[in-house]
């Protein structure tokens, strides 16, 4: 494998403006600190860049999908104005490394004041879009359900973000990612043939089927706000969103092309062609060159076949994946790629996370920065005409209530925190 480059020193991938990033003051790249040093902290001010420039968002806080959602439009250039509650936190670490929360402005409103609810309507007012990740109902009982915010302003979209929906059996429920999978059907095609299904982090239902259906809907709705001036609810359910990731496997289910069992298909790792296999070095390699011509430069760069069988023959596949399996198990994963280099045999190397940002592909594409000493996954995707800002780093919940409540013209900042109503915090160090 060749020799790893090294990414992540602020500098901007193509179709990213470092200049609009989490600059100095007057927008040029910072250094990134020395090491050990704690991420610094700074001003939110930076020039909106980015196809969402201009977007109003306000953010209820929450942990999971939402958040995810809420990022992905401050990634594209929206102001998102994040709601924490007092006391609040999301993910149970310093709050500079809760990468969610990235590009945002934070605010701390005590939503059980009487005066809260007043306050989050002065903000939607002047807002295009707000976002949410409450079980239904909750919002309303606060005071800062649709309905309430839609009569300070009906242009506004107001996004809600659930596992199980706004209505159904299930809507009053708990639940997470694993069990919004489980009743979608997609949970039960994951995993190894008599084994029980395996979670797939967290990515295909809470920011797959969730957070990213959520800036979607979102969008839709926004599109729909700017040509008619109504807005309107957009219900985003993670139990929507998972069965929508799989509706070409219900077709194909449907057209007898897909076994309703693990490890029995194309693509669920049943083929020998499409799986990963272990090199002598106790490393993985992802193999899958389906199509009948990479199939062949696999075979060919492999070598060691002999009078294989053949890789569409489904009754064969037992016998082809021991095959591989013996074969790639002779050298290591380096040796491997070195033989596969450069070649279509669709063969990559099984990366840890703290190996993928410095792959000399990604490494190329910058597809992770480095922002005030934290790698992380780059704003995407690229834009030729409003490239992208690097985000600012996550903000501690308050840390900007006093500068949004003044850009966003509302007045009595001082009575507001008196009484409790607000609250607003320094940053450590």
């Amino acid at each position: 494998m060749p020799a790893c480059a090294s990414v992540g020193t602020g500098q901007a991938p193509r179709g990213v403006n470092p200049a609009a990033g989490a600059g100095d003051a007057d927008g040029g790249a910072r250094r990134p600190p020395p090491p050990g040093a704690k991420p610094a902290r700074e001003g939110y001010r930076r020039r909106m860049v980015g196809p969402l420039a201009g977007l109003r968002v306000i953010e209820i806080a929450g942990i999971g999908p939402a958040p995810f959602a809420a990022m992905v439009l401050a990634d594209l250039g929206a102001e998102v104005i994040r709601v924490d509650r007092p006391g609040g936190r999301g993910l149970p670490v310093d709050s500079v490394y809760d990468l969610l929360n990235r590009g945002k402005r934070a605010i701390v409103v005590d939503l059980k004041h009487p005066q809260g609810a007043v306050l989050i309507g002065e903000l939607a007012a002047k807002a295009d879009a707000l976002v949410e990740g409450f079980r239904p109902g909750v919002a309303e009982r606060l005071g800062i359900g649709p309905a309430a915010l839609r009569e300070v302003n009906p242009k506004l979209v107001y996004g809600r973000m659930t596992g199980w929906g706004q209505h159904g059996p299930l809507a009053g429920t708990a639940g997470h990612d694993l069990t919004y999978l489980a009743i979608s059907g997609v949970l039960h095609a994951i995993g190894p043939a008599g084994g029980p299904p395996v979670p797939p982090l967290n990515l295909l239902g809470d920011y797959g089927g969730g957070g990213m259906l959520l800036a979607v809907g979102v969008l839709g709705a926004l599109w729909h706000a700017a040509r008619t001036g109504q807005g309107q609810v957009v219900d985003a359910a993670i139990v929507d969103g998972a069965a929508l990731l799989a509706t070409q496997v219900y077709g194909m289910l449907h057209a007898g092309a897909w076994r309703d069992s693990r490890a029995a298909n194309l693509l669920d790792g049943g083929a020998p062609q499409y799986g990963v296999y272990e090199t002598s070095d106790g490393k993985y390699l992802a193999v899958g060159p389906l199509e009948p011509k990479f199939y062949a430069e696999f075979a060919a760069r492999l070598g060691g076949l002999g009078e294989a069988p053949d890789p569409y023959d489904v009754t064969a596949w037992a016998e082809l994946r021991r095959l591989i399996a013996a074969r790639l198990a002779t050298r290591t994963q380096a040796e491997w790629l070195d033989v596969f280099a450069g070649s279509d045999a669709c063969v990559a190397p099984v990366l840890s996370l703290t190996e993928a940002p410095v792959h000399p592909h990604l490494a190329a594409r910058q597809t992770f920065v480095e922002i005030d000493g934290v790698r992380q996954p780059a704003p995407a995707p690229r834009f030729s005409v409003t490239p992208l800002g690097l985000p600012t780093p996550p903000a501690w919940p308050g840390e900007h209530t006093r500068e949004v409540l003044a850009d966003w013209g509302i007045s009595g900042f001082d009575e507001l925190l008196a009484t409790g109503v607000i609250h607003a915090t320094t940053p450590p160090g």
